[in-house]
């Protein structure tokens, strides 16, 4: 089994403790990105992944592919060229404070990527599934058109496609996004969403979770669709809970409690969490 994810690796600066931002006198340098998270778990258990990006020629974005590497995910179609990498800033949230996220990605080398930097053919040859989110396609036009462009190219070659809207208020309106997903979900197999954001990006409420995620699913023609909830009683600790719809049945899960040692990159954790077990079991 081979996945194939396409998005934009950042460079993450966290303040120290819950320190806040601008206030701090020391920021930590990590990488991620919602698509490289997902490659970079199921690199972890055992799946052969394939990140597919811009990104500049310099030293900071050489350290982004050594770190995918370090993780076991192929990094042979990521091509570059552009002016900068994204960045974002990060601030831990403490007691009833929230975290807080300032991005600092505008002209990327993803977002001005051009639809003839990447050969999907070559790309999708020997694969079975693709991921890719709604950030992705949020960072500019011409990079929710590649997103289309790589989902209906991804449906013709038989791979299953897995989707998560992943709406950010901070990346484009919800017009904007409604328009995209228009175009880009009837090429998506697993949708992988929530019910406000389902509302916000599709415009579909239903009076339950099962018939939202059932009218979500017939419109699409989708074999799955994923909600997450997550209850929130601090910054530290949270309970989640997730839901399933396929085949016309509708599945919950129980809810864990859980402390929280990095917040960031969970939905992308349950992404992942799902395309391995929908592969091996």
């Amino acid at each position: 089994m081979k996945v194939v994810g396409f998005g934009e690796i950042m460079m993450r600066f966290t303040a120290q403790g819950h320190d806040r931002l601008g206030r701090t006198p020391l920021y930590e340098a990590t990488y991620g990105g919602a698509e490289s998270n997902v490659l970079c778990s199921l690199a972890q258990l055992g799946m052969q992944t394939e990140f597919v990006t811009k990104l500049p020629d310099n030293p900071i974005a050489d350290g982004a592919v050594a770190v995918l590497k370090s993780f076991g995910v192929g990094t042979e179609y990521i091509v570059r060229g552009g002016k900068r990498m994204g960045v974002y800033y990060l601030e831990r949230g403490a007691s009833v404070r929230a975290s807080k996220v300032v991005y600092d990605r505008a002209d990327s080398a993803i977002a001005e990527a051009a639809e003839s930097d990447f050969d999907w053919d070559k790309i999708f040859d020997g694969a079975d599934w693709f991921h890719f989110t709604g950030i992705t396609a949020g960072i500019s036009p011409s990079a929710a058109k590649i997103c289309e462009i790589a989902a209906k190219k991804a449906k013709e070659k038989g791979l299953i496609v897995s989707f998560d809207p992943n709406y950010r208020a901070k990346l484009w309106t919800k017009d904007e996004a409604r328009k995209a997903m228009e175009k880009i979900t009837p090429y998506v197999d697993v949708c992988i969403s929530n019910a406000p954001q389902t509302l916000d990006v599709y415009g579909i409420e239903e009076k339950t979770e099962e018939e939202t995620m059932r009218a979500l699913a017939v419109k699409y023609h989708l074999s799955a669709v994923l909600f997450t909830d997550r209850i929130s009683r601090s910054a530290d600790d949270n309970g989640y809970s997730a839901s399933l719809y396929t085949g016309g049945k509708y599945y919950l899960s129980k809810r864990y409690d859980l402390h929280i040692v990095d917040r960031v990159g969970g939905g992308d954790a349950f992404a992942a969490g799902y395309i391995f077990a929908a592969n091996k079991y």
